[in-house]
């Protein structure tokens, strides 16, 4: 059996690991929102790990830049500084993420041969390294949607890509709380799941689609429209909601509708997230610290987001918005985790 230092020595490798994939959000959103991600045009995940070494080596990569929509529909009078600047955002995100293979890979091994991780563990933690390489493959097959006829990416394959890194930042966590902090025994039934409990599965589920919306309105740049609020340019439901054809179609290319999904997921979450974390304030005291931590930054990241939204996207401020999003995310995995717990 495992002691209790050797698994806290694995929750905390996981919770590293969960830091890198959050500082590669963070690069990652600096990076699109600097329109740097089309800058490196070809998916070298060993070679492409070295940057230009030599004058000719950028002459050379900026070359093929000069071959791809963006540079000939929108930066065609860029320079090779101007160039190196958006090549580094993009090669520091890359090079983030590729860190993180090693950073996992190496001490799973390690703790593999310790037999620190075994059995159904052991399985399931590997499989937190395949969902990371889908996750590097999906960010390159979103980058291969802006190299042919259109300089901007599918918000399809944005919000794949960011949902992936969501979803393994979550597996991840959750999987190292359980190792630090054990469900107490509880007898051979388990009860039934308490209203607490499925109303934070539920607020897990509603977070992350408000994720994959709001990469939705990045994709499409609707946080450049209907920059007011809590009215959209003076009506509750723009006009514009549902101009497409298809109808289904506004749901994902439509600025008014992708940004009032946006809008209208966050006055629910404004409601339930409180609602939960006095819920658990009053039933489960283990629970207090992550409950007050929610509803506290829950007040952040609307605010960041309403501020983002009027300031027209400024870079600095649409990142710490992004990046909140998954602080959120990892404060209410940390609630149903503890209420799960006691």
């Amino acid at each position: 059996m495992k002691t209790d230092n050797q698994q806290r020595a694995v929750a905390w490798w996981l919770f590293a690991c969960c830091a890198m994939v959050f500082l590669t959000m963070v690069i990652g959103g600096v990076t699109r929102l600097t329109h740097s991600g089309l800058s490196i045009v070809e998916w070298k995940p060993l070679i492409g790990a070295l940057p230009p070494l030599s004058h000719a080596d950028w002459l050379e990569l900026f070359a093929k830049y000069q071959q791809t929509p963006e540079f000939i529909k929108r930066n065609h009078d860029m320079t090779l500084d101007g160039f190196q600047f958006i090549f580094w955002w993009e090669w520091a995100h890359r090079l983030i993420g590729r860190s993180i293979g090693v950073v996992f890979f190496l001490p799973y091994v390690w703790f593999l041969m310790r037999g620190q991780l075994r059995g159904a563990l052991a399985a399931k933690v590997f499989g937190f390294f395949i969902l990371g390489g889908l996750q590097g493959a999906m960010g390159w097959y979103m980058v291969k949607s802006g190299l042919v006829d259109d300089p901007r990416v599918s918000q399809y394959r944005l919000a794949a890509h960011l949902g992936l890194a969501f979803i393994l930042f979550g597996l991840m966590g959750w999987t190292g709380l359980g190792m630090l902090q054990p469900r107490k025994a509880s007898g051979a039934v388990v009860p039934a799941p308490t209203l607490s409990q499925r109303l934070g599965n539920w607020l897990v589920v509603l977070v992350f689609i408000m994720v994959l919306s709001g990469a939705l309105v990045a994709g499409i740049h609707a946080g450049l429209a209907y920059n007011t609020f809590p009215l959209m340019n003076g009506d509750f439901v723009p006009p514009e909601i549902f101009m497409i054809e298809p109808l289904w179609l506004n749901f994902f290319t439509n600025m008014a509708t992708v940004q009032f999904d946006h809008r209208m997921i966050a006055w629910a979450l404004m409601a339930l997230i409180p609602w939960f974390s006095w819920r658990i304030w009053n039933e489960t005291p283990e629970a207090r610290p992550a409950a007050l931590l929610l509803t506290l930054w829950l007040a952040v990241q609307v605010s960041l987001g309403i501020a983002t939204l009027l300031l027209q996207v400024p870079v600095a401020l649409a990142a710490t918005h992004q990046a909140g999003a998954m602080v959120l995310f990892g404060l209410l995995i940390w609630a149903n985790h503890a209420i799960r717990r006691a």
